[in-house]
């Protein structure tokens, strides 16, 4: 079904390109909930451009999808980023860093390996086992990495400096104009205790910063859902308000 709510579609594009709403279908983050997405196609000319548009207003990318959630009388997923030159890592956040303090950044090109995906399904296995994504085969994974029509790298994390050290951790991550994006991240889940989920998105903000990038984004937050609780941690945190961008409250 075409879609066409302006308060969710940023200003301009609503007009160049055609969105559509999903059916809806059961929320993954509150219980008797329903929800829908609205979502548009970025395999289009000028597609980095009109994808770092929709970033801005809250949309998120999966392969050569951008979407958001539009359900009616309900605005629980808020798209949240950190402020890369504001954010002053907690104490938490130091001893994330220094427990993994032996791990290597790689960014290579978002092309799939066989060593990424058997890290991701041994993720998927252990965190999501019977998900939507449990099933997915080395082609589905390859069609997810490799088919994005905008600026995407996958950030490989190795336990020691050898290009061959084993791969404990990767992010797909988008490069838009203001930062990065975080499309997915997975782990070796014999791993979980060194925290490196927190550790990935920490060393994004630390990879912005020497970029001079200013932010990174999380994709949504829910209140309510123990889901996306954690992404409160990061502060300060910013959120999508309407059409604009402010801090979060801590009394929200």
């Amino acid at each position: 079904m075409k879609f066409t709510d302006s308060k969710i579609l940023p200003p301009g594009l609503e007009r160049s390109l055609r969105f559509y709403v999903t059916n809806p279908s059961p929320c993954p983050y509150l219980p008797g909930r329903r929800e829908r997405k609205a979502f548009t196609n970025l395999s289009i000319t000028e597609s980095d451009l009109v994808h770092n548009l929709l970033s801005q207003s809250g949309f998120r990318r999966s392969q050569t999808i951008a979407y958001r959630p539009a359900c009616p009388r309900c605005n629980a997923c808020r798209s949240v980023r950190v402020p890369t030159r504001d954010f002053i890592p907690s104490r938490n956040d130091r001893r994330a860093m220094q427990r993994n303090g032996s791990l290597v950044r790689h960014q290579v090109e978002a092309e799939p390996t066989r060593e990424q995906y058997a890290l991701l399904k041994a993720y998927l296995k252990t965190r999501h086992d019977g998900g939507g994504m449990s099933d997915m085969s080395y082609r589905d994974y390859a069609a997810m990495v490799g088919e994005s029509p905008v600026k995407s790298l996958i950030f490989e994390y190795r336990d020691g400096p050898e290009d061959d050290a084993p791969l404990v951790a990767c992010s797909i991550t988008d490069v838009l104009h203001d930062g990065f994006s975080m499309v997915y991240t997975f782990f070796d889940p014999e791993l979980e205790s060194r925290g490196l989920g927190h550790f990935m998105i920490l060393d994004h903000i630390r990879h912005a910063q020497d970029l001079g990038l200013p932010h990174v984004y999380l994709g949504y937050w829910v209140k309510g859902s123990p889901k996306m609780d954690y992404k409160r941690r990061y502060k300060p945190l910013e959120v999508l308000d309407g059409d604009r961008w402010r801090l979060l409250r801590d009394d929200e």
